[in-house]
């Protein structure tokens, strides 16, 4: 198939995460304005979107506190820097099993299961201009965790996001996720054209490899917007392949710590290596009032 590289190229920085890396790197923000702090930093570094979670400001574990959410929407937009905001609605499908001679019942100890309002509570007192549907339930590389989104669940999120007018940004972490994606359009549930994040390299989801990067790159509709990322060293490596391939990109500290070899990275750094290999590539990083262009946002003050 012939080259077809984007040249006007949108960055998103992941800046936080849900992982267990707070106590890996001391740049992983924790705090709301901490969080907010490394966001701005890396929209000034040329950032055009932001995807944040929550944390608890002592521990660093991942929350689901509308507090917050409110308070790191509230610091990124009275910045003096412009920048799309683009929150999780990933948190409240986690299920840890028991044994497996006897996975029930679930074990409490990481299991946060609750239904879709209260999944999408901080969105609707936010109203960010982008939220995440995790498009497909997953197996991580934990014994016997699962990343739990139903059919159901992910209609009656995927509709919710519609009606508060936040744009849905589909996480796709296999070609399945990207097929009921197309079928939750189908049914009128998300809007056409779909924005998507292909999630290569998390186990045990789309392996990281080229040929399968290029098969989810393949079942994206041709009008839909698409961005996508690796992690660890790979991330870097999948800003140019991203571009290549005619879409977006992601890095942030959620999906890798590192700038080289023995060197932690800050989210700015990350996105100032980005732009490099971008424009290097002989793209052009674009601003965040021409994605607001591009995906049809709307700006707007929180509840």
């Amino acid at each position: 198939m012939p080259l077809a590289m984007s040249k006007e190229v949108f960055i998103t920085c992941a800046v936080t995460g849900s992982g267990g890396t707070q106590d890996r790197s001391p740049h992983v923000p924790r705090s709301p304005e901490q969080i907010a702090n490394s966001a701005i930093d890396a929209a000034k570094a040329g950032a055009a979107i932001v995807h944040c979670h929550v944390r608890d400001p002592e521990t660093g574990k991942p929350s689901r506190d509308v507090k917050l959410y409110r308070e790191v929407t509230e610091r990124i937009r009275d910045a003096s820097v412009d920048v799309v905001l683009n929150l999780t609605a990933g948190m409240g499908g986690d299920i840890v099993f028991g044994d497996v001679e006897k996975p029930l019942p679930v074990n409490p100890q990481g299991t946060d299961m609750v239904g879709a309002t209260e999944r999408m509570a901080h969105v609707a007192n936010c109203l960010p201009e982008i939220c995440t549907l995790d498009c497909g339930t997953m197996n991580f590389n934990e014994a016997d965790y699962v990343m739990t989104n139903t059919p159901g669940m992910l209609r009656a999120m995927g509709g919710m996001m519609t009606a508060l007018g936040v744009k849905p940004e589909i996480e796709a972490f296999d070609t399945g996720h990207l097929w009921f994606a197309k079928e939750l359009v189908k049914e009128g549930v998300l809007a056409s054209p779909a924005l998507v994040q292909l999630c290569m390299g998390v186990p045990w989801g789309a392996p990281n490899d080229l040929n399968t990067f290029m098969a989810m790159v393949n079942n994206v509709p041709a009008d839909w917007n698409w961005s996508a990322f690796s992690l660890g060293r790979d991330q870097m490596a999948y800003v140019a392949a991203a571009v290549l391939a005619g879409g977006n990109v992601r890095v942030g500290l959620e999906d890798n710590l590192w700038l080289g070899k023995g060197q932690l990275a800050t989210n700015a750094q990350l996105v100032e290596r980005a732009v490099t290999i971008i424009e290097n590539l002989g793209a052009r990083v674009i601003t965040p009032a021409e994605v607001r262009t591009r995906l049809g946002l709307t700006k707007r003050a929180p509840r």
